[in-house]
């Protein structure tokens, strides 16, 4: 991993800029674990945190259409919107891992009505939730202010994660997506802000509607904003509202004992 000594320079640039220099500001790197496997990934560092400063982080997760081993498609959507609100409103990191080619962030039919989460997750969801924990380790995080969001197949994958680490993240904003419904329980006291659009042809309007009601029953932290005559596309309308922003940074976990995960081991040498 990159210094922060990129980052701080990057900083430099302004707001305005920055939506031409999203390359710039959002280092590639790639996640390997001790076995080999790797995970292509962005990562957005603020400048200048101040020694001893812990800083809230966001975990995103593209849609179907930015897979690939390009390290860049999966800023198209809503990575760019995290990061100048985060050198607008106060320092955060922000994380973008890219599902590679023919591979799903959780192994289900998207146009299914329903699924059960899978038992074991998918491989890049795995390596996605390793990054997640090494980063953790490595830098100067606010554990009690870790948040996930993703668009569609991310919509997907965002549920999923919650769903696995249901102790981990303060907050979580699925857009289009959906999760095991069985489980809602188990996420009730995360802040969930889900949002659809209830003409979306891609993803039922359903697998967000359900987990809603499946929350709601159990007494859970749900909000849901479903927008009139919209398809597939809301997540551009969604990360551009401030409000929806300031909300997610606005959540805590109540607090606990700053313990920082163990990072991820690098292989041990022949002898």
């Amino acid at each position: 991993m990159k210094t922060l000594a990129t980052a701080v320079c990057a900083g430099t640039l302004t707001a305005a800029l920055f939506a031409q220099n999203a390359e710039v500001l959002i280092t590639p790197e790639v996640f390997r674990t001790p076995e080999g496997e790797t995970l292509n990934y962005r990562i957005y560092l603020p400048a200048n945190i101040p020694a001893g400063k812990k800083v809230p982080l966001v975990l995103f997760f593209h849609g179907a259409g930015e897979r690939g081993d390009d390290n860049t498609a999966q800023l198209k959507h809503g990575v760019t919107n995290l990061v100048q609100y985060a050198m607008t409103n106060g320092p955060a990191i922000v994380i973008a891992p890219q599902c590679p080619k023919d591979q799903q962030w959780v192994n289900t039919n998207w146009s299914a009505p329903s699924h059960i989460m899978p038992s074991m997750p998918s491989s890049p969801m795995k390596l996605a939730l390793l990054l997640l924990q090494d980063v953790l380790a490595k830098l100067p995080v606010d554990l009690n202010r870790v948040y996930v969001t993703g668009v569609s197949m991310g919509g997907y994958g965002t549920w999923d994660a919650i769903q696995r680490k249901t102790d981990l993240f303060a907050a979580a904003i699925p857009i289009c997506g959906g999760g095991d419904s069985t489980r809602a329980q188990s996420l009730k006291n995360i802040p969930i802000w889900a949002f659809h659009g209830d003409k979306d042809t891609a993803v039922p309007v359903t697998r967000s509607r359900d987990m809603v009601s499946a929350l709601q029953a159990c007494g859970g932290k749900i909000q849901y904003r479903e927008y009139p005559g919209a398809g597939h596309d809301v997540w551009t309308r969604t990360y551009a509202d401030p409000s929806v922003l300031a909300w997610l940074f606005a959540q805590h976990r109540p607090a606990v004992p700053q313990a920082r995960p163990s990072p991820t081991k690098a292989p041990a040498k022949a002898k």
